[in-house]
């Protein structure tokens, strides 16, 4: 059985993703275009895509399994079933600041939020709110989400999603830093140079 918080963690999750649907489509509508761009994607785009998507599934999905099939969670040596209520605790805390990051970075980018990256389909260069200490705030607080999920969750599948999905991301900002240097040039290079990829720790430390 899971303890509280980590049905709270898969509350927390769910919700997190119908509200990242519900803010593409918004996007959508604000940008009078498609946003979701991973249809296009080849190459190494393509396996962050499917990187992504097994992520999320292995982070949801995989506790409700490992509960359905009790032979799934007896043989996995990270599965606690609530044990370790401390860290658990932590995770959910972990889980919903991360939700809440990544949302409020996804929502402010507006009309030029995409998902996934293609040359002349990136939107206008955004640059201020969580944008001035990360360049990568939504992949951050999903990273942040998971690894949360993760926490309060102890199973290989929660734990498989989390590292997949730094793969994942990882690959996908390879691509979007190309296709964003070569679609707004000098701008875009200060940009890189004032803020860090994933995070500016207090006192300057960056990542």
């Amino acid at each position: 059985m899971l303890h509280a918080f980590g049905w709270a963690a898969l509350i927390v999750l769910g919700t997190y993703l119908c509200l990242f649907f519900w803010g593409g489509t918004l996007a959508a509508r604000a940008a009078g275009r498609g946003i979701w761009l991973f249809g296009a994607a080849t190459g190494r785009d393509r396996l962050a895509a499917f990187g992504f998507s097994l992520a999320f599934a292995l982070s949801f999905a995989g506790p409700l399994l490992w509960l359905i099939v009790p032979a799934f969670h007896k043989s996995d040596p990270v599965w606690t079933e609530g044990q370790m209520t401390a860290i658990g605790l932590m995770g959910l805390g972990l889980a919903v600041v991360g939700a809440m990051v990544a949302f409020a970075a996804q929502m402010s980018m507006g009309a030029s939020w995409r998902v996934g990256v293609q040359p002349g389909e990136t939107g206008a260069l955004v640059q201020g709110g969580l944008f001035r200490f990360s360049r990568n705030p939504t992949f951050l607080g999903q990273l942040i989400l998971l690894s949360g999920v993760a926490l309060a969750i102890p199973a290989l599948p929660t734990l498989a999603g989390a590292i997949l999905f730094f793969w994942s991301a990882t690959l996908q900002i390879q691509s979007e830093e190309q296709v964003l240097a070569a679609s707004n040039g000098a701008a875009y290079q200060a940009f890189c140079s004032a803020v860090p990829r994933w995070i500016r720790f207090p006192g300057g430390g960056r990542t």
